[in-house]
């Protein structure tokens, strides 16, 4: 969550993240809510607040993400971290294919199921977008 950021900080988050959601790619502009700032590993995993532990976020996903680091595999056998946009690279474990984001990884796939990212209100949104070529 975004207490606490100093607003200088929040705006350096978001300028490098060119002010779009680090997670399901979405620009603040498009959307009705102030983006956040995430604890990548938050603050109740001795995550720091700090530049390099900050992600943009939209409400959305920051919200579904809460503190988590990780979720069970589909198989609900294995721990699988989710996606961490200071060591990952966004393309490496998703692609899009209309309006629908998909996993090319595990860590893609469990990142997907626990930000919720392809609720049906989420994929209309983005279609509308993709139309609008606002997306992504």
């Amino acid at each position: 969550m975004s207490q606490n950021i100093p607003d200088y900080l929040r705006r350096q988050v978001g300028a490098r993240a060119n002010f779009r959601c680090e997670y399901c790619r979405r620009l603040e502009v498009d959307s009705f809510f102030r983006y956040q700032c995430d604890h990548i590993i938050s603050r109740k995993h001795g995550g720091d607040t700090k530049f390099e532990n900050l992600a943009y976020a939209c409400p959305i996903c920051n919200s579904a993400k809460g503190s988590d680091l990780a979720t069970l595999s589909k198989d609900l056998k294995n721990l699988v971290r989710l996606f961490n946009p200071r060591i990952d690279t966004w393309s490496e474990h998703f692609k899009l294919e209309s309006g629908t984001i998909i996993s090319s990884t595990e860590i893609g796939t469990a990142t997907i199921k626990l930000l919720k990212l392809n609720e049906v209100n989420r994929i209309l949104e983005r279609l509308d977008l993709i139309q609008a070529g606002l997306y992504p």
